[in-house]
């Protein structure tokens, strides 16, 4: 089988052929149809993780996963999966015996694996799979691989993030909620925050005019360029487009540094903030502010089993719209070149 694997960090991977992998009692094998490219990929290529789990070359990235089961292990068998299914794939896989795992957060199990962050993934035509983290899609719903292997992930990680700050009491009539960033994951932001804000304003936050227009289309309020402005000119047009000039709630899709600093800066009393972005690597917010005005700060990492069948489900009843870009396996080098940069308004997806 094809596959484009890193063979070091900061190098171009190396497209190849490999031996299509075996599988286990327990697994099925994924024909891949179509993987979504994430960031973290090319994080990945970059060495962002080395310094959180440092993996044994060769990698094959590639966690945003859709395709269709070609073989199913004997165990796998008697849990209703068959040749021919249609799926996606859950990323976190969880050792099954800590409390995460047991409360179905696989995705935290301190000693869960990921695919996509060692040698099977996404950038290659088959993958091994546990038959526990495939979900069925109904194909009477014509969703193609390349709408749903963005939801692994892009589609997501938000969600997540969204039902944390609704489960908070953060959403609601007369609340203002921003999405900060508007790339894949806050594209996805934007209409979960219309969907489970229960009345909420949404705002979309980012530099991109091209990407704002994305998020305008897709449900947004309102859009803000933030562009080369400070708190305060920012501040001012929030409060011209929504009568207040802070945010009730906040989903970073972002994690650049200085994002997140805004985003605290335009941050109500008893605001809720949700971080789900990783394009930086560390944060300074003031410390009295976070304390004094009672700000809450969730991690969300990714979404668990119930999440992405939740995600799956809209998609299926048409409630999630898509914004992608096919990429040719081929050119899966330059289009990290151009998610490195920003270039990409939406998700690049390799399509087999």
């Amino acid at each position: 089988m094809r596959a484009a694997r890193m063979h070091g960090y900061n190098q171009p991977l190396v497209l190849e052929e490999v031996p299509t992998p075996d599988i286990g009692p327990d697994e099925v094998l994924v024909k891949v149809r179509a993987a979504g490219m994430c960031r973290t990929d090319v994080q990945l290529v970059d060495g962002y993780f080395r310094n959180y789990a440092a993996p044994s070359f060769p990698v094959t990235p590639g966690h945003e996963i859709a395709g269709e089961i070609v073989r199913v292990g004997s165990a796998a068998e008697t849990g209703g999966h068959r040749e021919g299914d249609q799926v996606v794939v859950v990323g976190g896989w969880g050792d099954g015996t800590c409390r995460h795992c047991h409360r179905g957060d696989t995705q935290i199990c301190a000693h869960g694996a990921w695919p996509g962050f060692g040698p099977h993934g996404g950038y290659a035509e088959y993958v091994p799979v546990p038959a526990a983290y495939v979900i069925k899609v109904d194909t009477q719903y014509n969703l193609a691989p390349e709408q749903l292997a963005p939801l692994t992930d892009a589609g997501l990680t938000p969600y997540r993030g969204i039902k944390k700050l609704r489960d908070a009491g953060a959403l609601g009539p007369g609340r203002v909620v921003g999405v900060m960033g508007a790339g894949a994951l806050g594209t996805y932001a934007v209409q979960y925050a219309k969907l489970l804000g229960g009345g909420a304003t949404v705002v979309a936050f980012a530099r991109n005019p091209d990407k704002l227009e994305v998020a305008r289309r897709l449900g947004a309020d309102h859009v803000i360029n933030i562009g080369g402005r400070s708190l305060d000119e920012v501040r001012a047009e929030l409060r011209e487009a929504t009568g207040q000039d802070e945010i009730d709630a906040g989903i970073d899709c972002a994690g650049a540094e200085e994002m997140i600093q805004l985003g605290f800066g335009l941050l109500a009393i008893a605001g809720h903030y949700a971080s789900v972005g990783l394009v930086g690597d560390r944060i300074d917010i003031p410390l009295f502010p976070l304390v004094a005005r009672e700000y809450t700060y969730h991690g969300s990492f990714w979404g668990n089993y119930n999440d992405l069948s939740e995600v799956v489900a809209l998609a299926e009843q048409g409630k999630v719209q898509h914004t992608v870009h096919t990429i040719r396996f081929e050119d899966v080098n330059d289009a990290i070149d151009r998610i490195r940069t920003g270039e990409i308004v939406g998700r690049a997806v390799i399509k087999y």
